[in-house]
């Protein structure tokens, strides 16, 4: 792509020219040196214009119907005239950069309409890329007006906790009828999620759905809270039910969620330490590619690696000769 200077992409996501934002979304995917170094400052810029959306992570159990619960909810969001963006955290492909890219022919309705976007976030490969990716993503939204984004993330393990330390809100979306319904969910994300929601709670499938419902809320009974104002719920759904119902539920939900949190000085305060985070977790993940990209490292690696490797050297050992083998200096 051709670099433009900072003033073309600020001012164009600013005005709202869905091609200038994609182009924006573009520059801060690249990982050329001279269009990260441009995107950095734009991100800067937009920054004041930042902050007012609703930030909603969804994920769910393989099957729990996403895109087309994603789908329900942003047309129906879209018809009471927000604007919605849909993101994805998705490390699984490398290719593909993730299901997202299905989940656009999936959300054929949302994906042409006028006040929507749906975004894939390119994994190179990295949890903590995707997740930089998605996080830069969403600044450049909220800034082109854009006033709820949902991130998306597959599959139940490390990304959802990744997921949840960049929303507001964090939905766990689940089924019945597919066994033991608490099978396969880790602690740690039943205890970030805000609400889980049996999704699919139709025809002959409602009374399943009902009694799932009633296992998520005595789970959540045995989680220490993590919020003094706000205890996680637990709803039923369907994305194809007539009047959607459900959704709208949930909808309603967020917003008292985001009303008492607001009042309290809650979110403030948990925006305010997801910067500082995402700010500790950048730091981390640029040390480490310094490190390994400093020359004497890359000369020296082999051979340590095979010293640990025959048992000639402790780990212990390697690790402390290469952290200070090395001035800071030369390091960083």
């Amino acid at each position: 792509m051709t670099l433009k200077d900072d003033t073309y992409y600020v001012q164009g996501v600013l005005d709202r020219d869905k091609r200038i934002i994609a182009k924006t979304i573009t520059l801060i995917e690249s990982s050329l040196a001279q269009h990260q170094k441009v995107a950095r400052r734009v991100i800067n810029h937009l920054l004041p214009h930042t902050g007012k959306a609703v930030r909603l992570g969804i994920s769910g159990v393989p099957g729990a119907g996403k895109s087309t619960f994603i789908e329900s909810l942003g047309t129906l969001l879209v018809a009471k005239s927000h604007r919605v963006a849909v993101l994805a955290v998705d490390p699984s492909s490398k290719r593909s950069g993730g299901s997202v890219l299905a989940d656009k022919t999936r959300m054929e309705e949302l994906s042409v309409a006028e006040n929507a976007v749906i975004r894939p976030s390119p994994s190179g490969g990295t949890l903590g890329g995707v997740a930089r990716k998605t996080r830069e993503t969403m600044l450049v939204c909220e800034a082109a007006g854009y006033d709820v984004m949902i991130v998306e993330t597959v599959g139940v393990g490390q990304s959802e906790i990744t997921v949840a330390s960049m929303v507001d809100f964090f939905l766990l979306l689940m089924i019945a009828g597919a066994g033991d319904e608490l099978q396969g969910i880790k602690k740690g994300v039943l205890e970030v999620a805000d609400a889980i929601a049996v999704n699919k709670a139709d025809g002959d499938n409602i009374d399943r759905a009902e009694r799932a419902a009633k296992q998520y809320e005595n789970a959540l009974h045995y989680l220490i809270p993590t919020s003094t104002i706000w205890s996680p719920k637990v709803m039923t759904c369907s994305s194809l039910a007539a009047g959607n119902a459900g959704i709208i539920k949930i909808w309603e939900t967020v917003l008292e969620h985001r009303r008492r949190h607001v009042e309290s000085g809650a979110l403030h305060r948990k925006r305010q330490d997801q910067a500082l985070d995402w700010m500790w977790s950048l730091l981390e993940e640029g040390l480490k590619e310094r490190f390994f990209g400093n020359p004497k490292i890359v000369s020296r690696l082999p051979q340590i690696k095979r010293s640990v490797k025959n048992g000639e050297t402790a780990p212990t050992v390697a690790a402390d000769e290469l952290l200070f083998s090395l001035d800071n200096q030369e390091v960083l």
